[in-house]
């Protein structure tokens, strides 16, 4: 390698919008350390790995196969519903406990829980054991979910489709809400904690373990998504009647997208209740889990899994940033009547104008990906010279 091939590689590493990207997010994060302590720090790691994988799968059925999931909040209901009600009452049968229908009594799952988390404390071995449950259970939930809503909804286009599965992602909301035998409805219910075991330090520890379970699925998405299954999903979402022409089966397509995405989608809700250690169905809403990974997605890039993980990095930070400095920063604005409390949604919602005006493709846009390796392709053309 040429000194003149090392300048201009050196100067595409140096121009590459990821590297701005991360240097951008790891001030923020310094600052915040600066100004708030660690345990911010962890806050916003945990937030990011759980909607990172929420906003991953969203990018899937989206970015790739041209779906307009509006209703991501279903998959993620079915993961939180999933491991509030059935892990602990999996493990009440095994302790002799109440697990039937008294289980979600809000009367009776508060002494409960407590006496599950203690014999998951005796143990990182049973904790480890009620974690992968934990998530085998939200995956396969989410799975059927994926399913289920793609039957009635799969041969519907555009905005037909879109709305359908907002209706769908409503109407398992309010399901748990009311059905009191699932989750407690109106009532929380609590989560058996896996973490535990680990006391004081639980929050050290689900960070590293939460980022590695996004890593994982991150890494699945990429090699999914540079597979021929995903060039199928690339063909179907540039257009379904060329996808159609060539002998696509788009129905079984479009069911495949939504099942794994729903999957993941689902897996993310199961992280979350566990993080927070109760589950309410009222709580599980399409603000929270549609149209914040709709942003995440949109800031970061539709098609790029990078982008989508720092966008989910960069406006987690924004938003903790603007939630704990708001009164400070902006009080002033209260002589000429306006609350600062309500400017979340307002700056948020400036950023994501700004971006789309002068980033409509977001900050790490989809690059284009050839069917074969770079380095083979100009091998081949060489060959032909």
């Amino acid at each position: 390698m040429t000194n003149h091939d090392g300048a201009d590689r050196l100067k595409n590493i140096l121009m590459r919008r990821e590297l701005y990207a991360v240097l951008v997010i790891l001030a923020l994060l310094a600052f915040l350390f600066l100004r708030s302590g660690i345990p911010i720090i962890l806050t916003i790691l945990i937030q990011v790995t759980v909607f990172a994988i929420i906003t991953m799968s969203l990018n899937l059925e989206v970015g790739y196969t041209g779906i307009p999931q509006f209703g991501r909040v279903a998959a993620v209901i079915a993961g939180a519903f999933a491991v509030g009600a059935i892990p602990g009452r999996i493990m009440a049968m095994f302790m002799g406990l109440p697990y039937g229908a008294e289980y979600a009594s809000d009367t009776v799952n508060f002494r409960l829980v407590p006496q599950i988390n203690s014999l998951l404390g005796s143990s990182w071995l049973m904790s480890l054991g009620f974690l992968v449950m934990c998530i085998v259970v939200a995956g396969i939930s989410g799975a059927l979910i994926g399913w289920l809503i793609s039957r009635p909804a799969i041969r519907l286009k555009e905005a037909y489709l879109g709305i359908s599965l907002l209706a769908f992602g409503d109407f398992f909301m309010w399901v748990g809400h009311n059905w009191k035998l699932l989750v407690g409805g109106s009532t929380p219910v609590k989560v058996p904690d896996p973490f535990i075991v680990f006391g004081a330090g639980r929050f050290n520890v689900i960070v590293p373990v939460f980022f590695f379970i996004a890593l994982v699925i991150f890494v699945y998405l990429n090699k999914l998504t540079r597979s021929p299954f995903g060039r199928n999903l690339r063909m179907l979402r540039d257009n379904d009647l060329s996808a159609a022409a060539a002998g696509l089966n788009i129905v079984k397509i479009r069911t495949q997208s939504l099942v794994i995405g729903a999957c993941i989608a689902a897996i993310g809700g199961g992280l979350y209740v566990i993080y927070t250690g109760s589950v309410a169905a009222i709580g599980m809403t399409r603000l929270t889990f549609t149209f914040w990974p709709w942003a995440y997605m949109m800031l970061g890039g539709i098609g790029s899994n990078v982008g989508v993980f720092l966008g989910v990095f960069i406006l987690t930070i924004f938003r903790t940033m603007i939630i704990i400095f708001r009164s400070q920063w902006f009080g002033f604005l209260l002589a000429i009547g306006i609350d600062p409390l309500w400017l979340e949604f307002t700056l948020l919602g400036l950023v994501i104008i700004i971006v789309i005006l002068f980033m409509p493709h977001g900050l790490i846009p989809a690059r284009i990906e050839t069917m074969l390796p770079v380095n083979r392709v100009k091998k081949v053309l060489e060959q032909r010279q």
